[in-house]
Formats: structure tokens, sequence, C-alpha cells
């Protein structure tokens, strides 16, 4: 996994982490909650990106709308205050297997 760190156009922080679905069957309902719930608690602005598909990581329909199967590789890009946060938590998450 990788972590990238750049600024956005109005001079702000972005994290970028590259990540991994290890889960057996995806990014599917119980993982996508925990994502969801995850990001919630944090102010950084907090996106998905698959297959030039940006969704908000802070709304579990949204990510439920990726449809990220196991081993299907997701870009975490965060930013705001508190994005590095954010980013290594949501990095966390999918190197935990979200806990399944």
């Amino acid at each position: 996994m990788n972590t990238n760190n750049q600024t956005n156009s109005d001079g702000g922080n972005v994290q970028s982490r590259l990540v991994i679905v290890a889960n057996e069957h995806g990014l599917h309902a119980r993982p996508a909650g925990k994502l969801a719930q995850q990001a919630q608690a944090f102010e950084a602005d907090i996106l998905l990106v698959y297959d030039e598909q940006e969704v908000d990581a802070k709304s579990i329909l949204d990510v439920l709308t990726l449809a990220a199967g196991p081993g299907e590789k997701l870009e975490i890009r965060a930013s705001g205050s508190d994005a590095e946060q954010a980013a290594d938590a949501l990095q966390t998450l999918f190197a935990n297997k979200f806990e399944e």
C-alpha cells in the first residue's frame, strides 16, 4: 500500500492511500458500513476512488455503488484538518480486512 501527500488547488493538504480490498467477499454491506462509520468520525472530506469513480466515503450507499470485489485496488483521498489521521484510520480498516 502506498502513501502520498499532495496539495490541492486551494493549497490544502490532500492525503492519499492506495489500498487493496483483501477480505473474501469484497466491499459488501458490513465493511462498507464500517468504512462509512469510521469516515464520519473525521472532519476531513474523504473520497474513495475506484475505476475513475469517486464517491463520498462517509456514505454507505456511495461506497456500495463501487461494488469493489476482493483484490481490487482503491484510493483513499482525504483533505482537511485531520486528513492524515482519517486516511491512516481507513487504510488500517482495509489492512485488517474490516475484522472479518
